[in-house]
């Protein structure tokens, strides 16, 4: 039975968390998937934690506040016979219904690096999940990776898989918003096997830390085309 590593990074999501992970198993078992969802606390206020444990995934915890530096740190305690990785948010905005057409091309081992993407067509997107920063912002950042690196991305989407192998290839380094730009670049310079899925989005349970204030979205579009430069003129 094919056997996923579930990365969950998570900041004071006691709400929204148990849905993600009901979700996720009743899926893995309907699909006949073996699947273990790790959740990275990264220093909530909250029960997250807790309500991570009662839900049966393995919990770590990582002070240093930044998306990139909780992934990293979930992904040191994933089982070393996984398959593929697939990583999610917590705040229940994507569909944990939707996850084996994310790892699904990695298990048959047609695609590297499979994106969820929102703009794809075939996707239900809710009015509203979307902020009209957080478009500008995907427009943005995809449109300076055609121009600079050659590939055609849609989105940058956080719910995501990619294989072991290729995981260990790019060698993933930021430890904040950058991630995903920086995944997305690597892959292509890697010459990997890159490919979008659409995916269903609908707005997320509680507020958003990052889109839901002025101060979190300049922060998080400034890191990511800052990435995306720096990743420019780093010599391969």
């Amino acid at each position: 039975m094919p056997f996923v590593s579930v990365i969950i990074p998570a900041l004071n999501e006691e709400q929204s968390l148990p849905h993600v992970i009901d979700g996720l198993k009743n899926t893995a078992k309907q699909q006949r998937l073996d699947i273990e969802i790790i959740v990275c606390d990264n220093g909530s206020t909250d029960q997250t934690a807790k309500v991570a444990l009662q839900g049966g995934c393995k919990v770590v915890t990582e002070r240093e506040r930044g998306y990139g530096a909780a992934c990293l740190k979930a992904l040191a305690a994933k089982d070393p016979k996984s398959d593929c990785i697939l990583f999610t948010d917590a705040d229940f905005s994507d569909f944990p219904e939707e996850f084996p057409q994310l790892v699904m091309p990695i298990i048959r081992d047609e695609a590297d690096l499979v994106i969820g993407s929102r703009n794809l067509t075939g996707g239900v997107r809710e009015r509203g999940s979307l902020t009209p920063q957080q478009k500008f912002g995907n427009w943005l950042a995809t449109s300076l990776m055609r121009l600079f690196f050659g590939f055609r991305y849609t989105d940058l989407g956080p719910y995501r898989a990619i294989s072991p192998a290729a995981l260990k290839q790019i060698h993933m380094q930021d430890r904040n918003f950058g991630w995903t730009v920086q995944m997305q670049i690597r892959a292509v310079r890697l010459g990997l096997r890159i490919r979008e899925v659409a995916v269903s989005y609908r707005k997320r349970i509680g507020v958003s830390k990052i889109s839901g204030t002025i101060k979190g979205t300049v922060l998080a579009g400034t890191i990511i085309i800052r990435t995306i430069f720096r990743e420019l003129f780093i010599r391969h």
